[in-house]
């Protein structure tokens, strides 16, 4: 297993009612192609030697019997395969019939799984022909093909790399499904059989009950249902092939398509391990449930080539795809940081804040949620103060659209020059002006950070933090500095993120000059502005140079923090998310970058200031993230250099 991914398949293929010889020829190509594609696992859908919709036909002794007998041909035809297969198939039991998964590797029945849950409504009526896998007894067997093999819902397949449940169709829509418990037992992943038939928004309903089936197990969840070549006496089959991760879609078949389909994903099972590992309703959960221990069956799983991703890597994972996803978002994102103030200024009875205004785009986020907080609590804006405060570095552009900003949100703005306070700051500690050095530029945040502090104080207000997630992570701020404020609205938005929020306000939420002012600073470089300007007047110091791209960054930072991803698996999503942006030499040097500075610039993040959680990622001390300040990075370090960049 390579980097974690298990290669999986959903097939879909022609089917011809009651015609065990084409079913199995064309269950055969498909495993042979899944098999050419890399797949380690495959799933059939419900009943796919005999068609699910054989009727009484299922009473008939020569279709089981050819049902028996195509499902030797298929494994007598691919026993050179290392894929594992799935199929669906009628089973005789002694006295009863039951509707069957065969799990089956290179010839060999590892064993079969009976339907626990058969419909028997509407246009179903499956327990005319079949039984419960209720009925069972404890270690049940058959014999099929010649093979006694274990007959069981409750079993789990084994191997090197993940562990895997199987549940047909109607299980999944059970109250408590078979694959809750196969998933508390042990499977990391869940195939299901399905023949499932379509009607008016029925769809959708499917693909929401199993993003939140496999976001529960916290596991992934692949779905073959029966497609073209059904029956349609009296229902049409659609031919769903879905392939779900911890609740996201991973991969989807067309719907009514009259063609066989393959759908292959991979689902990274090491991802679904740090989920539960973190995850302690999960762990009480597999406690709370500790009874009727599973039979538990090995099997091999092999990769027969080198690892290639054939599911998407957002390289912008903050960032939700799509106007519409991302005008939600947005929306949510902004209203949840409003909330934070507000709640903030009723507690203390606080009735006016004061935010540091660059020109930037995190203070410009941050006065945005100041105006909306202030507008929903019936608070006139004036109270809003916002200061723009002039230093060495400080452009004609980034100064105007401050001043302009301000102005049109009709806020109260004042302008402090800390040049002078600096100058004299420097002179006293003795600090060359001439020397632009760490102590140059900390020393004017500082000095702006007691500006804003000690005027908050003078008008009874708050001070508004505006540093946001990416610069925690990366630890881009001054300690003591721009570091500090009395509550952080950005403290879990990553700049990725700001851009877009900035975005989404200037479109929908501002009058037309705001507007033209926030679009100009969504194109500003982003800057500390700490340095003096360039001969031309523009800015000289922009923060991607000296410690890399946020998109990157936050790339990740995302998948560290999330997943706990280590680094040459970050890598190596990276030069796929990244392959027409950044060469593996960049990607390997700000990586290491990344996590030199996660780890070293861990005190600012043990004392930060309060700030509202907005999404699944965050570095509060208080809440998502507890890490030792002297805590080492050579391991991640170690591995970073050993990266073929």
């Amino acid at each position: 297993m390579k980097y974690g991914f298990v290669k999986v398949a959903a097939a879909v293929p022609s089917v011809k009612v009651a015609d065990c010889k084409f079913n199995a020829q064309e269950i055969e190509k498909q495993i042979v192609i899944a098999d050419g594609k890399g797949v380690q696992i495959v799933v059939f859908p419900e009943l796919s030697l005999t068609g699910y919709s054989c009727a009484d036909l299922f009473a008939q002794s020569l279709l089981l019997e050819q049902a028996e007998f195509a499902l030797m041909q298929v494994m007598n035809n691919t026993r050179q395969l290392d894929i594992i297969s799935i199929v669906g198939m009628p089973v005789t039991a002694g006295p009863v019939l039951m509707n069957c998964a065969v799990v089956f590797q290179k010839g060999k029945i590892l064993g079969v799984v009976p339907k626990t849950y058969l419909p028997n409504y509407k246009e179903f009526y499956e327990q005319r022909w079949f039984a419960s896998a209720s009925t069972l007894p404890d270690n049940a067997t058959v014999r099929l093909c010649g093979q006694l093999v274990p007959l069981t819902a409750n079993i789990l397949f084994d191997t090197s790399d993940t562990c895997f449940g199987v549940e047909i169709c109607e299980d999944v829509w059970a109250p408590i499904p078979p694959s809750s418990g196969l998933a508390l037992k042990g499977a990391e992943i869940i195939f299901n059989l399905s023949a499932d038939t379509e009607n008016i928004s029925k769809h959708a309903y499917l693909r929401s009950l199993l993003a939140q089936q496999s976001a529960r197990c916290l596991a992934g969840y692949v779905f073959a249902s029966s497609g073209f070549g059904e029956s349609t006496t009296d229902v049409v089959f659609a031919g769903n092939g879905l392939i779900y991760e911890n609740g996201n879609l991973l991969a989807a078949s067309e719907r009514f398509s009259f063609e066989e389909q393959l759908v292959v994903s991979e689902i990274d099972v090491e991802r679904l391990r740090g989920e539960r590992l973190v995850n302690t309703t999960f762990a009480a959960s597999v406690r709370a449930n500790a009874s009727g221990q599973p039979l538990r069956v090995s099997a091999e799983l092999v990769a027969s080539r080198e690892l290639t991703l054939s599911r998407s890597v957002d390289p912008h994972p903050f960032v939700p795809s799509g106007s519409r996803q991302l005008d939600e978002r947005c929306e949510e994102i902004f209203s949840i940081q409003v909330a934070g103030l507000a709640k903030r200024l009723v507690h203390t009875g606080c009735k006016n804040v004061v935010v540091g205004i660059s020109g930037g785009l995190d203070s410009t986020l941050a006065l945005l949620v100041c105006v909306k907080t202030f507008d929903k609590l019936g608070l006139p804006r004036k109270g809003i103060t916002g200061i723009t405060m002039p230093g060495f570095g400080t452009t004609d552009r980034t100064y105007n659209n401050a001043l302009s900003l301000m102005a049109s949100l009709q806020v109260t703005a004042k302008e402090i020059s800390i040049k002078d306070a600096c100058i004299q700051h420097f002179q006293d500690i003795g600090q060359d002006m001439s020397v632009h050095d760490v102590t140059y530029e900390n020393g004017q945040a500082r000095e702006r950070t007691q500006v804003l502090m000690d005027y908050a104080n003078k008008i009874g207000a708050l001070v508004i933090g505006t540093g946001d997630l990416s610069e925690l992570a990366l630890g881009w701020a001054t300690y003591n500095g721009d570091h500090m404020s009395m509550y952080g609205v950005n403290a879990s938005i990553p700049k990725t993120l700001v851009r877009y929020l900035v975005g989404w306000v200037a479109q929908t939420g501002v009058d037309t000059l705001s507007r033209n002012t926030l679009l100009d600073i969504i194109d500003t470089p982003i800057s500390p502005e700490l340095i003096p300007a360039d001969e031309n007047g523009n800015i000289r110091q922009k923060t991607e140079d000296l410690v890399g791209p946020y998109e990157l960054h936050d790339f990740f930072l995302y998948h560290f923090l999330r997943f706990g991803a280590r680094p040459a698996k970050i890598y190596y999503l990276a030069e796929i998310a990244f392959r027409n942006t950044y060469d593996s030499t960049t990607i390997k040097k700000w990586l290491t970058i990344f996590f030199r500075r996660f780890f070293s610039q861990q005190f600012k993040r043990s004392c930060l200031p309060d700030g509202p959680k907005v999404g699944s990622v965050s570095l509060s001390p208080r809440g998502d993230w507890r890490m030792p300040s002297d805590a080492s990075a050579a391991l991640w370090l170690k591995e970073c250099e050993e990266l073929q960049g």
